[in-house]
């Protein structure tokens, strides 16, 4: 039997603001009752090391699961985090920047973004114990683009607090098992 890693990408619950106009925050009570349920789902599974990227709607989802399980601490993962937007864009332009950079693919973005890209899923790709992840929209996007050969920044439209289940085999090669909820809506 070939030895396998599991990979759980949880995207976060949903935020209290959006990308527009709060550059880093956390839950609403929606986003803390959806992060709830998913803890319930994800509480059946055996404790495993909980990683988050280092912004407050992720740390706050990943919370729920932590203190279910007793597990602390949740390791802080900037690769994890965030698709950066354009240096000099004001708040107010990043979801006009992010609705344009979502419809495209990451060679239509450029190396920085490929950066990311590949940076996310060399991490991803480099763990050897099964773990659950807490981080975003686009990242994960970025995981199963990566799963499917897939150059598109988004191929899934994930819904908040959703679990997209990912195989790694001894070599880290990557396998999409299941792609979490789908969502009605792209951008909060």
């Amino acid at each position: 039997m070939v030895a396998v890693t599991r990979v759980y990408l949880v995207r976060h619950g949903r935020a209290s603001a959006g990308w527009d106009t709060e550059p880093d925050p956390g839950l609403d009570d929606e986003g803390r009752r959806q992060a709830a349920a998913t803890t319930e789902a994800l509480s059946l599974l055996p404790d495993m090391p909980l990683v988050s990227s280092p912004l407050r709607r992720c740390r706050e989802t990943a919370a729920f699961l932590s203190a279910k399980w007793k597990y602390d601490p949740v390791t802080i993962q900037p690769v994890v985090g965030e698709i950066p937007s354009p240096d000099g864009v004001p708040l107010r332009e990043r979801v006009d920047w992010l609705r344009t950079a979502m419809a495209g693919t990451w060679a239509d973005l450029g190396p920085r973004y490929t950066s990311f890209r590949d940076s996310v899923r060399d991490y991803v790709s480099s763990l050897s114990r099964d773990t659950v992840i807490f981080s975003h929209f686009i990242a994960i996007n970025a995981v199963i683009g990566a799963c499917r050969g897939d150059d598109r920044v988004v191929i899934s439209r994930l819904d908040n607090a959703s679990v997209t289940i990912i195989d790694l085999d001894v070599n880290g090669h990557a396998t999409l098992v299941r792609t979490g909820r789908q969502a009605d809506t792209l951008i909060r």
